[in-house]
């Protein structure tokens, strides 16, 4: 039938219905733009039925909330996805409870959303608990951008403002607090938000590596190289490279890694001219790097060109507001996940996951969380200390 390939996307802000519109045109949909509810429900008397309704939830008037509740009323089959960012996490798990097929965080993966409309119109706006695990049976290791407490918000504010910039970004922070989470912001509240998104964590590849994974290699270049190999700065071509652990990277690579942020080209190992791209760099690192400076294992100049913008991610346990509405996010995704109804955080659950430090930052939080679900019997309705591990209650 025609209408299941129709959407309506309501959002007040014109960029983000842009990118959207432009995003679904070309996956096929028929995409019809609101500015906010009133004129979405207008959409829906008028130009009904539509396959699915993909919604933000704070707008002028009526919140999407609202506007879900609506759309039920007047059209039950048709499936709707809220769009949720910072503080709304809660409200999202209670409108899943209200007939939302689905909600999905801002700043978004378009890749990811575009599945979800697809499972949602393949749903025919029926139940929404789902036992998958997502794409080929992989957890997925993206956590949302959900932000509180004030220093968390700030960041996010500064991501809006330089987001859809060429200039750098260096994002310094303790492990696990969710640096990689920034630098996917950034990227997709970007005009290269349909671009490619690259991430290479420097640490883990070997410095006879990292080169030829960074800049590629052509064919017999060196004793093993049968074929030639593209390079993450040119898988990035057009979109974003986040290099994390950029602090680990040796000499020779920075200077290389100087050059392509200066010239904007790069030579393969054994190439004979260099290769141009247009590439935005986004660095992470938990060290140091004015300190790796004066021991001089960073380059001076390499760290002005990497911090146009500096952002400083707070460690968890300085973000006590996020505590929660994370783990709440998390008590959800792995419920739907595992095919378990998600757990409430009672009261003193609360007072001990905002009491615990947290060393581990989010990852901590989220592994945590994951363990609560498996661990949680069908008869479980909250999120009890019991749950959680004995040295957390301890140390708590």
């Amino acid at each position: 039938m025609k209408h299941r390939s129709r959407l309506l996307v309501v959002d007040d802000e014109p960029n983000i219905r842009r990118i959207l519109q432009v995003a679904f045109e070309k996956a096929g949909y028929e995409v019809v733009p609101a500015d906010d509810a009133y004129s979405a429900l207008e959409a829906l008397a008028a130009d009904g039925p539509f396959a699915c309704v993909l919604t933000d939830v704070t707008m002028p008037g009526m919140t999407g909330y609202e506007l879900l509740r609506a759309v039920k009323e007047r059209q039950p089959d048709t499936a709707v996805v809220i769009m949720t960012a910072f503080g709304t996490i809660p409200q999202a798990i209670q409108a899943i409870r209200d007939g939302a097929f689905e909600y999905v965080t801002k700043p978004f993966d378009l890749e990811a959303l575009k599945k979800v409309v697809a499972a949602a119109i393949a749903s025919e706006g029926g139940p929404v608990v789902r036992t998958s695990r997502g794409s080929g049976g992989k957890k997925s290791t993206e956590r949302p951008f959900i932000a509180e407490a004030p220093a968390t918000k700030q960041v996010f504010e500064t991501v809006a403002r330089v987001a859809d910039s060429r200039a750098t970004v260096l994002i310094t922070g303790e492990s696990g607090a969710g640096k990689e989470v920034v630098a996917r912001a950034l990227h997709t509240m970007s005009s290269r938000a349909s671009a490619p998104f690259v991430a290479v964590s420097c640490a883990a590849l070997p410095e006879s590596l990292l080169e030829s994974e960074l800049f590629g290699y052509e064919k017999g270049a060196f004793t093993g190289a049968n074929g030639s190999k593209i390079g993450r700065f040119e898988a990035a071509d057009g979109g974003t490279l986040f290099l994390d652990e950029i602090g680990d990277i040796p000499m020779a690579t920075q200077v290389k890694l100087l050059r392509v942020l200066q010239e904007r080209e790069f030579e393969k190992l054994g190439a004979s001219k260099p290769t141009k791209v247009d590439v935005r760099l986004i660095t992470a690192t938990n060290r140091d790097l004015h300190r790796a400076v004066d021991e001089g294992v960073f380059r001076l100049d390499l760290l002005y060109r990497l911090q146009v913008i500096e952002l400083e991610l707070p460690p968890l346990r300085e973000r006590v507001a996020d505590i929660v509405p994370l783990a709440q996010h998390f008590l959800f995704k792995y419920a739907m996940e595992n095919g378990r109804k998600p757990l409430e955080i009672c009261a003193d659950a609360r007072r001990l996951l905002e009491a615990y430090a947290w060393p581990g930052n989010v990852r901590e939080l989220e592994n945590t969380m994951e363990r609560a679900v498996v661990l949680s019997s069908p008869d479980d309705v909250s999120l009890s200390p019991a749950l959680l591990p004995g040295s957390m209650r301890r140390a708590a």
